[in-house]
C-alpha cells in the first residue's frame, strides 16, 4: 500500500506557472505508475497526466499537452506536475494517483491523495 501526499497548489493569474509535488510514502513508488487527475466545480473528475514506473513514458489529456510536463524522481519517491500557461479553465482540485497498472489511469487508480487546490484567475 502507499500513501499519497500533494503540494504546490495555490492563486495564480492566468498565462503563470505552478509545480505541484506528490510525495508517496509506505511502499517504494518505483513499484507504481503515478499521475495525476483533477475535478473541477460541479463537474467530473478528469485524466490529467500519467508516468510510467522508469519515468521513460508518460501520456497526456488533450486539454493539457504542450502545456503541463510530468515527471518523478524515484529517490525520492515523488512525482511532478509543471503546469505552465495555466488557463481559468485549469482550476480544480488536483489529485495524485498511483496504480502498479498504468491502464488503471483510463479508469481509476487504487490510491489516491487528498488533493490540492489550483485557481487561475483570469
Amino acid at each position: 500500500q502507499v500513501q499519497l501526499v500533494e503540494s504546490g497548489g495555490g492563486l495564480v493569474q492566468a498565462g503563470g506557472s505552478l509545480r505541484l509535488s506528490c510525495v508517496a510514502s509506505g511502499r517504494s513508488s518505483s513499484a507504481y505508475h503515478m499521475g495525476w487527475f483533477r475535478q473541477a466545480l460541479e463537474k467530473g473528475r478528469e485524466f490529467v497526466a500519467r508516468i510510467d514506473r522508469s519515468g521513460g513514458g508518460a501520456n497526456y489529456a488533450d486539454s493539457v499537452r504542450g502545456r503541463f510536463t510530468i515527471s518523478r524522481d524515484n529517490a525520492k519517491n515523488t512525482v511532478y506536475l509543471q503546469m505552465n500557461s495555466l488557463k481559468p479553465e485549469d482550476t480544480a482540485v488536483y489529485y495524485c494517483a498511483a496504480d502498479r497498472s498504468g491502464a488503471a489511469f483510463t479508469t481509476t487508480p487504487n490510491y489516491w491523495g487528498q488533493g490540492t487546490q489550483v485557481t487561475v484567475s483570469s
